[in-house]
């Protein structure tokens, strides 16, 4: 099981150190009893900018999805779509997670109704293209992913997304282009950590880690620019782990 790597126990070792993996930007749980299937969908989703776990049972499927809270759930059991849209007593998970079914070859009419009643938001028919499948995915994140807000007001932080500007307690902060677009990733969530290899692949793009030391030069240009008095903390390191904006 992984998510870009990150494995269930690094998932635990995030929240020991505070961070959150809820809601996490295009997060999705891939729910398929396949292996070839499932293998295939992880490579080219997660090359496609998805952070991605993989269950081969329901039951791991529910307790991955309480434990990360993905963006959207593959998959392939009619009666998992059910159990998630249900919930079960002591289980805690988003009952609102959007939900893509996998369906059989050959399904008709009478099995598409009946994924919807059950709570699909999507279905789509094996043996499915995987741009079909891929369009499909961003299309219903779109309808059920929040309003971007436009003012971030984060502690004494204001960022503006229309006219890109950044300010602490009125006093504007000149930044730069990726100054900004991090300072306004970390404003989104003030509390929350964010990990290195999410703000690479989300600010800059990046697919994978590697070496560089972008991410913290930028982070520490950034924090010296917002923090105008001694007591100011933002941009905080989260070490082994990524930043936070506030402290």
């Amino acid at each position: 099981m992984t998510r870009c790597g990150v494995g269930t126990k690094d998932i635990w070792r995030l929240r020991m150190a505070g961070a959150s993996v809820d809601g996490m930007r295009n997060a999705l749980l891939l729910a398929e009893p396949e292996d070839a299937t499932r293998g295939f969908l992880e490579r080219h989703l997660r090359d496609d900018g998805f952070d991605v776990l993989e269950a081969s049972a329901g039951g791991e499927a529910l307790a991955l999805v309480e434990a990360t809270r993905p963006d959207l759930v593959l998959v392939a059991e009619l009666d998992l779509c059910r159990r998630l849209r249900e919930g079960e007593p002591g289980r805690t998970w988003d009952r609102q997670v959007a939900v893509i079914v996998l369906a059989p070859p050959q399904a008709d009419p009478v099995d598409r109704l009946r994924a919807f009643a059950r709570g699909a938001d999507d279905v789509v028919e094996r043996p499915f293209h995987y741009d079909e499948l891929l369009a499909r995915i961003r299309a219903v994140l779109r309808r059920t992913s929040p309003p971007r807000q436009e003012v971030i007001r984060a502690g004494a932080l204001v960022v503006d997304r229309r006219t890109r500007r950044v300010s602490v307690r009125d006093e504007a902060v000149d930044l730069a282009g990726r100054e900004f677009e991090l300072a306004a990733k970390l404003a989104a969530d003030p509390h929350r950590v964010f990990t290195k290899e999410e703000l690479l692949r989300e600010v800059w793009g990046f697919r994978s880690l590697g070496r560089t030391r972008t991410l913290d030069s930028h982070a520490s240009r950034l924090r010296r620019k917002l923090c105008r008095e001694a007591d100011d903390r933002f941009v905080v390191n989260v070490w082994g782990v990524g930043y936070r904006l506030l402290d």
